[in-house]
């Protein structure tokens, strides 16, 4: 018999004959439980009705019904319905170690994983803050770009603060784009947002550190041990068209020698090998960005990544403890299960 309730299908079995003689019970408390069980479940009947009907008092029926699944007269299954991973998202936590797993389906092409991804993060954000946080952003993601513009205004204020966690200063065309994307997070969230004003990257490490000791940028830096979630993209050496016109984009030099180190991805520009270890290369020196190490002290580090093209840089975010939450498509999340190493499995 099946009876749904709320986007599930709860399957109600009565178990097989005599099972509840090992228990104890007799013949004619078995046929009770059984025929309880059965109009309670089958024909929806309240407990008051059933006491009625059959001349018994309420808490009898209550405790013939606990008493029926205890014995395995009843017993309930649930059947994902179309659309939830919850299976693939449990797999993924237990390979990875990780806090949350969100899948989601998604078409083929890259535009339509991003729309899929930013709905799907939008509807957690909305879900799973509830006050009093401060939220770091990386400033150059598509996909997160996506999940701010679906996610809906909040009614009350359930961020205190969401601030740029890596430089955001570049094309004017992109950097609009990045000032639109903590602007639509303060709108929707009631936070109070606080911006970069400087570059990711810089040309030589000199430059950085003369940029850094600027009371502004130093400001927006001494917040960034106080936060409670970041909220970041997942890159691959490779950048995408959006980094690639934010005037971040690494030059090619830099990319050779971050491929010979081994690098397969990066998060806020701080990049990884392919197993998630940081690499500490000259292009660190330039970035104004959160270091590795604080990154990874943040409670609650949501990745929205997904598709083929980033497999690898999210698998080494995933072993290095980049991030605790993640949300993807399902192609992505079976091509992780697929390829945990055996020390995750």
């Amino acid at each position: 018999m099946n009876i749904r309730t709320e986007g599930m299908t709860v399957v109600d079995e009565y178990g097989p004959a005599g099972v509840g003689h090992r228990f104890g019970h007799s013949g004619e408390q078995l046929r009770l439980m059984a025929k309880i069980s059965r109009m309670y479940h089958e024909r929806g009947m309240r407990q008051t009705q059933i006491a009625e009907e059959l001349h018994v008092s309420q808490p009898r029926v209550s405790r013939l019904l606990k008493r029926a699944s205890e014995v395995g007269i009843v017993r309930t299954t649930i059947a994902l319905p179309a659309g939830v991973h919850t299976d693939v998202e449990d797999a993924l936590e237990e390979r990875y170690g990780l806090g949350e797993a969100v899948v989601v389906d998604a078409g083929g092409s890259d535009d339509d994983v991003t729309r899929a991804l930013g709905a799907a993060a939008a509807d957690y954000l909305e879900t799973t803050l509830t006050g009093g946080d401060t939220v770091g952003i990386s400033s150059w993601s598509a996909t997160l770009l996506a999940a701010v513009e679906s996610m809906r205004p909040s009614r009350t204020r359930v961020v205190d603060t969401v601030l740029q966690v890596v430089g955001g200063i570049g094309d004017p065309r992109v950097q609009l784009e990045a000032t639109r994307l903590i602007g639509l997070f303060a709108a929707g969230t009631g936070a109070d947002p606080v911006f970069m004003p400087a570059p990711g990257m810089l040309s030589t490490a000199s430059a950085r550190d003369s940029l850094v000791a600027d009371p502004t940028v130093a400001g927006v830096m001494a917040i960034w041990p106080g936060l409670t979630m970041v909220l970041v993209g997942i890159g691959s050496v490779e950048p995408s068209p959006l980094l690639r016109r934010s005037g971040n984009a690494l030059a090619e030099l830099d990319r050779d020698v971050l491929r010979a180190a081994g690098a397969v991805g990066d998060i806020c520009l701080r990049f990884f090998d392919a197993d998630g270890v940081p690499l500490h290369t000259a292009v660190d020196d330039r970035v104004i960005g959160i270091g590795a190490a604080q990154l990874r002290k943040v409670p609650r580090r949501v990745a929205v990544a997904g598709g083929v093209r980033k497999h690898a840089a999210i698998r080494a975010a995933l072993l290095g403890g980049w991030v605790n939450v993640l949300i993807t498509d399902l192609d992505e999340a079976q091509r992780l299960i697929a390829d945990a190493p055996p020390t995750a499995r």
